[in-house]
């Protein structure tokens, strides 16, 4: 009897996106539930130790059983779903992993970047997202040719970097309304990212008004870029009609 999965969501988080992502590359069937994070029901308190998505409800033989953190459900995928993502090879695998764990590295930076509460801040995050990428710059230039990270095959390290690029995509909301340029100097880098874009798991990895809900959370966020993005809007907003 095969498996009901249902993945517990929220509309932004970048860790549930990962594994959507895997889930769809391995084309597995499962539900997805979105909850409010800000007014977490009581159903999912009751099920999540630490209060936060991803999670994955799995329905095996008349019972369920609830999988949380992300890398520990994309594991659990690979474990017992098709259509395995990560390599075969032990080394190739640990390779992978390790930089799956960069890729969450990533993420936190992105986190402290657009929370930063003032403008010296905002440049030195930055500047460290930027140094992360040049390294990453490095290891894909010093790779298997892509399009993917390890060459022709699609693997987890893509599924946990396409949301990664995504927030440069939305709007480049990074680097058009800042101008910081973290990706700038990055021919590998651009082509991975390029390459994420366009593909399928990782569009439907999010609903179609995500552009928007990105846009207004970053917005409401009370951090430094938030007023960078007010001040854009501002002067981007069409002038109102006059009254007759």
């Amino acid at each position: 009897m095969t498996d009901k999965l249902i993945l517990v969501s929220h509309h932004l988080c970048p860790y549930v996106q990962r594994a959507a992502i895997s889930l769809r590359e391995k084309d597995v069937p499962f539900e997805r539930i979105a909850v409010d994070l800000a007014n977490k029901p009581a159903w999912f308190k009751a099920i999540s130790p630490l209060a936060k998505v991803p999670l994955l409800r799995v329905e095996h033989d008349g019972q369920e059983t609830v999988i949380f953190e992300s890398l520990v459900i994309l594991e659990f995928l690979e474990e017992t779903q098709p259509n395995p993502l990560h390599p075969t090879d032990p080394y190739a695998r640990a390779l992978h992993r390790a930089w799956i764990e960069f890729g969450s590295a990533i993420l936190n930076a992105i986190g402290r970047f657009y929370s930063a509460p003032a403008e010296a801040a905002l440049l030195a995050e930055s500047e460290t997202l930027s140094a992360m990428f040049d390294r990453l710059e490095v290891e894909l230039a010093n790779g298997a040719a892509g399009p993917w990270f390890a060459g022709e095959r699609f693997s987890l390290v893509d599924a946990v970097y396409g949301p990664i690029f995504r927030y440069f995509d939305v709007f480049d909301v990074f680097d058009r309304i800042g101008d910081f340029g973290m990706l700038d100097g990055k021919p590998h880098v651009e082509a991975w990212r390029e390459a994420l874009h366009e593909r399928s798991s990782v569009k439907d990895a999010v609903a179609p008004d995500y552009a928007q809900r990105l846009h207004a959370f970053l917005r409401a966020k009370g951090s430094h870029l938030s007023e960078i993005i007010r001040q854009n809007d501002s002067a981007t907003a069409l002038p109102q009609a006059r009254s007759a």
